[in-house]
């Protein structure tokens, strides 16, 4: 009994057409499809949800870090809001790539902005722009593409990624089939070990300045401390 995980938000970075993108998913791949919302449901029942899935869908958010509860071979699929690229946005990709997930990752863009509804008015910390100055507002909203940035508090990046998104069904479809035509060889594929290295210690970071165009930034730690029991070279 197949079936795929639709996550659901009720406040912001909302999918205006869900009803409509469940549907299409039903349809397309012949499967139950189940939303999970975090705003309405426990955190242990989402994960026994999402742990029997054979793919997850949902706009990018941290909600995504659960996909690492899902069964290997299944897929992920984080869509991105206009004007974010998913290729500077990769945590959800890299986790799928992890050795051992064997999870098939596909992204779908936005590229229409009028199937975007965004939010100038809110807190900056949910995407409010009303506090900037005029020209920056302006500019944000004429960009098409949120240029890089540090995380997380640019507010050219919060506005954008706030945004609700009426997804596109056809081309999202299209992303999907294409992203899913090659699945991973799981018999292939040996599970690889769950020790990972442990957390660094004791980061530091220190700067000076050598001459007038000149300075020197040193960056210095301790090795994790479980890394003599792991049969690694070096990390």
């Amino acid at each position: 009994d197949e079936y795929i995980v639709v996550f659901s938000r009720s406040t912001t970075r909302l999918i205006l057409n869900e009803a409509e993108l469940i549907l299409a998913l039903a349809q397309e791949f012949q499967m139950r499809v189940v939303t999970v919302s975090l705003e309405e449901q426990s955190f242990p029942s989402i994960v026994q949800v999402i742990s029997g899935a054979s793919m997850l869908v949902s706009m990018h958010g941290a909600q995504l870090v659960t996909s690492l509860f899902l069964p290997r071979g299944s897929a992920v699929v984080e869509l991105f809001p206009y004007a974010v690229n998913p290729e500077q946005y990769t945590p959800y990709k890299t986790l799928a790539s992890l050795p051992g997930m064997d999870l098939q990752y596909v992204s779908w863009r936005n590229t229409v902005e009028e199937n975007t509804v965004s939010h100038p008015d809110r807190p900056w910390e949910q995407g409010g722009i009303a506090h900037l100055e005029k020209e920056e507002q302006e500019r944000i909203l004429a960009s098409t593409d949120v240029p890089r940035h540090l995380c997380c508090r640019n507010p050219e990046w919060l506005f954008r990624i706030y945004q609700d998104t009426l997804v596109d069904i056809p081309s999202f479809l299209d992303v999907l089939k294409e992203g899913l035509k090659t699945r991973p060889s799981l018999k292939k594929s040996k599970p690889a070990s769950t020790v990972h290295p442990g957390r660094v210690r004791e980061p530091q970071c220190q700067t000076s300045v050598q001459a007038t165009n000149e300075a020197k930034l040193t960056v210095s730690w301790q090795i994790p401390w479980n890394l003599k029991y792991l049969k690694v070279r070096e990390v």
